[in-house]
């Protein structure tokens, strides 16, 4: 049965990119976001025709399912990031444009498995939504980002309509105490266009002056790539560190990218992409570094050569 016989296969199948949008911002990782759609699907496909039938809503259906999963997952995931080598970062994901498949050939992604980039995604949202317990995660993603009523959220998370309207609310409490002022997207550029050229010049000196006094930078290599195991406090410890780096490591090219819609950096040697950074910039600073190393992280980034150098 195709989904071109088939109008409600068709259907369900064009649900997909909407699940991928919801796993990723309850996950954090691109790779789990795909594996609990892919669960999201076998379980609907190993349904009956008549059980099928029976379902008014197949998108209701197909976003329940996939949200229980990753509630699953992250009731989970601390015991998994407690295992983790060194500091957890959420997968960083690239400008639309530029995504590409994590395979040897390099082919660009299907639009269906790529996620809106907006403000629910940026770096130092996802942070935030890291500290928050599964439940007031799933039930403020539901409700404030997709717009899910607090009776829909309900039925999902299994608890009241009002306890769900208080784990939103203590979600909203975490994201307005972790907040810094926003910059405009083309000053945050600026800030991080200037980071680029005091690195690339070695400036200790004008880091220091774009670096927040008590900026800082947490490295996440998984155990598969070299990096700091601890974050790394202070502007001027920061800075110093950054020009150990090139110093150490040759044959390094920093390229301006978008991060999770944020202006942001990727490291590249010999073509090879090796840390993509995303920043939090308050005012004209730089707050909170976020440089993610670990190749398995990294898959939309790798296996093409970013020609450009800004």
């Amino acid at each position: 049965m195709s989904a071109r016989s088939d109008p409600g296969l068709s259907a369900v199948v064009s649900e997909r990119r909407q699940l991928i949008n919801l796993a990723y911002r309850l996950l954090g990782s691109l790779a789990e976001a795909e594996d609990a759609v892919q669960e999201t699907y076998a379980r609907w496909y190993a349904m009956s025709r008549r059980e099928l039938e029976a379902i008014e809503s197949p998108g209701g259906w197909l976003t329940t399912v996939a949200s229980r999963i990753c509630l699953d997952l992250l009731g989970s995931a601390r015991a998994r990031r407690e295992r983790y080598v060194g500091e957890w970062i959420p997968e960083p994901l690239p400008d639309r444009a530029e995504w590409v498949d994590g395979g040897s050939g390099g082919d660009l992604v299907d639009p269906a498995d790529r996620v809106t980039l907006d403000e629910s995604v940026n770096m130092a949202f996802l942070v935030v939504l890291e500290s928050m317990t599964p439940a007031e995660r799933v039930a403020f993603i539901l409700h404030d980002v997709f717009r899910f009523s607090f009776a829909e959220v309900a039925g999902i998370v299994g608890r009241t309509p009002a306890a769900c309207r208080q784990l939103a609310s203590s979600a909203r409490r975490r994201i307005r105490v972790a907040q810094v002022p926003a910059a405009s997207v083309a000053g945050r550029a600026d800030v991080v266009r200037a980071f680029k050229q005091a690195w690339e010049a070695k400036d200790i000196d004008a880091l220091i002056g774009i670096l927040d006094p008590d900026a800082t930078t947490i490295a996440d290599g998984g155990g598969l790539a070299r990096a700091h195991l601890h974050p790394v406090e202070g502007g001027a410890q920061i800075a110093r560190r950054l020009v150990e780096i090139l110093g150490l490591v040759p044959r390094l090219t920093i390229l301006e990218r978008t991060v999770n819609g944020q202006p942001g950096l990727v490291v590249q040697q010999d073509g090879l992409t090796v840390t993509v950074m995303a920043f939090d910039v308050a005012g004209d600073r730089i707050k909170h570094i976020w440089a993610v190393r670990n190749p398995e992280k990294l898959r939309p980034w790798r296996g093409r050569i970013i020609g450009r150098k800004s």
